[in-house]
Parts: structure tokens; C-alpha cells; sequence
């Protein structure tokens, strides 16, 4: 089976899908791996390294697709791409599959199947393909550490000769993967933290890292099957909102990690709980890329407002590049264990429920979650 590798193109985006650790592995079962000129150099990865771990080097499209069943990507593939592919090929990458319906409707125009990884089932089996769980715990570290370079005071406590200064007050709102990662790396660096989650089942988990629930008054648990976040009703959150003020306020740094699948995400920090912060405290809006949780993020910039700085970076892995690369590429080698068959050859099989579940477009049609525009 061929695999091919293009070099990604989308702004600012530095990781590669495949590293070379996961092209020997390839090679040694016997796939042929193609990797586009310069494809993992953002990444900390050269040519040199992928021809020395089995893989091809392909200077153009059509050598990198020239006979391939499986490409892999990090994100989009472009117009260029998509006219390149050959029909049958599996495209696998992370699509944005529940907003992305002009892209699908190209992938199913080209007659290929589209996996889009961020729709991988959270079942136990499928853990090792986890990509959302990979990136936003990297998300969620770096995070903390742009708190942690922004304020202007300690976040440990320090005893010095000239007296003690007190702990920094971290608050982190979501306490989903990139929200544990978070508390647990606040708590390394010393700071008191606080968490809060509207489902109530991670209240444990926040407590077992060091940290302290927020629990709100007349809150209901919003926690699906899957394990993710649902919306609320319009009163809820407004007595979410009012709720969560008071501790904002007493924040030196605000953490915010709130999404949810195919909506825009919760707004969690008002204006007005903003300007009753203390001059100098932080927030870092994790959800940038759906909107923001803290109504006066701008995504993709930092800025100040109220004496308070507001970041609200995009694409955060992108920021650590060699090491969300490595988990994303054993994310994906994950799925093609599930895309090949005993002889090695390209199977994809809807009898299995991780495939049935990614697969958003199939012998030129929508499949799957969004066949029907769910």
C-alpha cells in the first residue's frame, strides 16, 4: 500500500502528519511511504531523516500521488490537492467535518473517503487515535505557560529575605483534556488553582491533579454520552456567567478551554467580569478558533482591555510542532491499522464503528455524521 505525505500549507501551521519514527514502522510492514520536499522541516524533521527512516521524497503532486491509497493529512488539503487525488483514495486529516461542508462536497466530488479524525468515537479501543485528546493536552500545557509569561508576579510561592509573596490564583474554566493538562501544570509551577466543568463526573479528576471544583449553584450535569460538553439553555447561562464572575475577579490568570462539537463556543467571561479583574491578570482563551469563551477575545491576537492582557491564540499545537507531530503521526498510524487488511492491502470497513464513525464522505457521497446534516 502507498501512503503519501503532503507538505502542509495552511498559515502558521508547523506540524507534519507523518514523522519519521512512524515511516519506519510503515516501511518495515512493507507500505511504501511518499513524503512531499520539505514536508516535516517546520517540525524539526529534514528530508534526510524521512529517506533515511524508508520513505521516498517527491519533489511534485503528481510523483507524491501517483499510485497512492492513503494520504495523510494535518490540515485542509488544497484545490490543487483535491484535483491530484485518484479516486478510491482514503484522505485522512483533521477536516473540521461538522462546519466544513464546502470541502466535503469537494472530497465526495473527487470520489474519495474522507476521515476526519476529530469524529474518531471516544470508545477505549480507539484512545490511540485520539487526535483531539493529543493536541489540546498540548494545547492545554502551553497554555499555562503563556499565563505564566505574561503576568508580572510568581506563580509559586516564594519565601524570601525581604518577605513572602504569595501563590498566584489560577483559574481554569473546562476541565476537559486540555483543562486537566492545564491545572496540572499550574500546579507544577506552584499556583493555587481553582477549575471548573459543567459535568460534574470530572470533578474527581480535577481534584486528583491538585485542584479545587467550582461548583455553581443550581447547575445540572451537561455531560453527553460521548463525554463531551452540551449547551446550555439561555437562563442557565446567564446564571453560569454570573456565577463565574466572582471568581474571575478574584483570578490572577484565566484559563479557558470551553468547546463544543459543532457550535460556537460558550461565552464564559463577560466584559463586565473582565474590567472587575485585577490591573495586570491574564486570560487565555483556548477557544479562540470557535469564537472565544471570553467575550472580548479577538482570535488570533492578544490584546489589553480593562488592565487585563487577553490572549486568544490560534492553533496552539502548531506552537510545540515536533511534539504534536509525533502524537498526531501515532494517531494516524493508529487509523491505518484499522485501513488494512491482512495482506496488507487498503480495506475500509463500516463494520467498524471507529471507521464508520470518521468517514464523512464515501463513493462520491456524504456519509456518516454529516450525511444528513448532523
Amino acid at each position: 500500500m502507498k501512503i503519501s505525505v503532503p507538505a502542509e500549507t495552511a498559515e502558521n501551521e508547523t506540524r507534519v502528519a507523518i514523522v519519521p519514527e512512524t515511516v519506519q514502522r510503515l516501511a518495515r510492514d512493507g507500505h511504501a511511504v511518499a513524503v512531499g520536499a520539505g514536508a516535516g522541516a517546520s517540525a524539526g524533521f529534514s528530508d534526510a531523516d524521512y529517506s533515511d527512516a524508508g520513505a521516498t521524497i517527491a519533489n511534485d503532486l503528481a510523483d507524491l500521488f501517483s499510485g497512492v491509497n492513503v494520504v495523510l493529512k494535518v490540515n485542509d488539503p488544497t484545490a490543487e490537492e483535491i484535483a491530484a487525488l485518484p479516486a478510491n483514495a482514503v484522505v485522512a486529516g483533521q477536516f473540521r467535518a461538522l462546519t466544513n461542508g464546502e470541502l466535503l462536497g469537494q472530497l465526495a466530488g473527487a470520489g474519495v473517503t474522507t476521515v476526519s479524525m476529530e469524529l474518531i468515537p471516544r470508545i477505549a479501543r480507539a484512545q490511540r487515535l485520539d487526535v483531539l485528546s493529543s493536541q489540546a493536552s498540548l494545547a492545554g500545557y502551553k497554555s499555562v505557560l503563556i499565563g505564566a509569561n505574561s503576568i508580572g508576579r510568581f506563580f509559586p510561592l516564594m519565601m524570601t529575605a525581604a518577605g513572602t509573596i504569595p501563590p498566584s490564583n489560577v483559574l481554569i474554566l473546562g476541565a476537559g483534556v486540555a483543562g486537566l493538562q492545564a491545572i496540572a501544570t499550574a500546579k507544577r509551577l506552584g499556583a493555587i488553582v481553582h477549575a471548573y466543568d459543567v459535568r460534574a463526573a470530572v470533578r474527581e479528576q480535577v481534584e486528583s491533579l491538585g485542584g479545587k471544583f467550582v461548583e455553581l449553584e443550581e447547575e445540572e450535569n451537561l455531560e453527553t454520552e460521548g463525554g463531551y460538553a452540551k449547551e446550555q439553555t439561555d437562563d442557565a447561562q446567564q446564571r453560569q456567567r454570573a456565577q463565574l464572575g466572582e471568581h474571575v475577579a478574584d483570578a490572577d490568570v484565566v484559563i479557558t478551554t470551553a468547546q463544543i462539537p459543532g457550535k460556537p463556543a460558550p461565552l464564559l467571561v463577560t466584559a463586565d467580569a473582565v474590567q472587575k479583574m485585577r490591573t495586570g491578570s491574564v486570560i487565555v482563551d483556548l477557544a479562540g478558533e470557535t469564537g472565544g469563551n471570553c467575550e472580548l477575545s479577538e482570535p488570533g491576537k492578544t490584546i489589553t482591555a480593562h488592565g487585563v492582557e487577553i490572549h486568544a491564540p490560534l492553533n496552539v499545537p502548531a506552537l510545540m510542532p515536533a511534539e504534536a507531530s509525533v502524537l498526531y503521526s501515532r494517531n494516524l498510524a493508529g487509523l491505518l491499522e484499522l485501513l488494512v487488511d491482512d495482506e496488507g492491502n487498503l480495506k475500509v470497513d463500516f463494520e467498524d464503528e471507529v471507521i464508520a464513525g470518521a468517514t464523512v464522505t464515501h463513493g462520491g457521497s456524504l456519509v456518516g455524521q454529516v450525511a444528513n446534516g448532523a
